[in-house]
């Protein structure tokens, strides 16, 4: 009589890693297609936008009375408002700024910009400076800063907000809090607010996100991360360390 082996099954932690590299594959493709959208944003409908623009100051040049020259400038003004909205959304989808400033200085921009857009006061508690970590984590604190302002901005009537961003025992810690209306209800911090995939990416790269909130009385929102370090960066400064060694013993020779 024969017996059929019971197939083994894989242990919880296995299949929660699996699932989690599974979510981090799906977010660095979700990265990708961003920037995709980005660049054709920018190089057709932000260049289609422009050549618009030239098209209507020259028929402002050449307008015949002033009702024309009015309805013209209009259209300009019109225009004008559409460009600027278009760069917000391609700021939104890709991070250049992190890239090409880093990511404190990012922070600081986007602090900096709803500052000026709403006339709230922004309070920044961030480190001089900050070791390179991995990207994924890394571009996680970006969105998760990106995303919170941008709810501050739209739904929090604040008149102050805080950034808060230190890694302590192998942890980024990003909090991020105002003193506006408030939120009370699950379903107004993972629906109405936009906060699930915030919550997916953070939890996709083993971290945690808790949000504490009171109406008329502010939201906080506290994001922590595990620090890993940028291998790359790694890699480099053990390679120009290993290197100025070499060259330290030359000259002694």
């Amino acid at each position: 009589m024969s017996h059929k082996a019971a197939p083994r099954r894989q242990s919880p932690d296995k299949t929660n890693s699996d699932i989690g590299e599974v979510s981090r594959h799906l977010l660095k493709g979700e990265e990708e297609e961003r920037r995709r959208i980005s660049r054709e944003l920018h190089d057709e409908t932000g260049q289609a936008l422009m050549v618009l623009r030239f098209q209507l100051e020259m028929l402002a040049s050449e307008a015949k009375n002033a009702e024309q020259q009015a309805r013209v400038e209009e259209s300009l003004e019109v225009l004008d408002r559409t460009i600027e909205g278009l760069r917000r959304i391609i700021a939104r989808l890709s991070p250049r700024v992190l890239e090409e400033l880093g990511l404190l200085a990012a922070i600081r921009r986007q602090a900096q910009l709803l500052a000026n857009q709403t006339g709230m006061k922004a309070r920044l508690d961030l480190p001089a400076e900050i070791a390179p970590m991995n990207h994924d984590i890394e571009v996680a604190v970006y969105r998760s800063t990106q995303e919170a302002l941008h709810n501050i901005s739209k739904h929090s009537q604040a008149r102050n907000f805080t950034v808060r961003l230190y890694v302590a025992g192998g942890k980024v810690q990003l909090e991020i809090e105002d003193d506006g209306a408030g939120i009370s209800t699950k379903s107004d911090h993972e629906d109405g607010f936009g906060l699930t995939g915030m919550r997916e990416r953070v939890v996709a790269l083993c971290g945690t996100m808790t949000i504490h909130s009171r109406r008329g009385r502010g939201t906080q929102l506290r994001i922590v991360l595990p620090f890993i370090a940028d291998e790359s960066s790694a890699r480099q400064t053990a390679i120009g360390a290993r290197t100025a060694r070499r060259v330290s013993t030359a000259k002694a020779s």
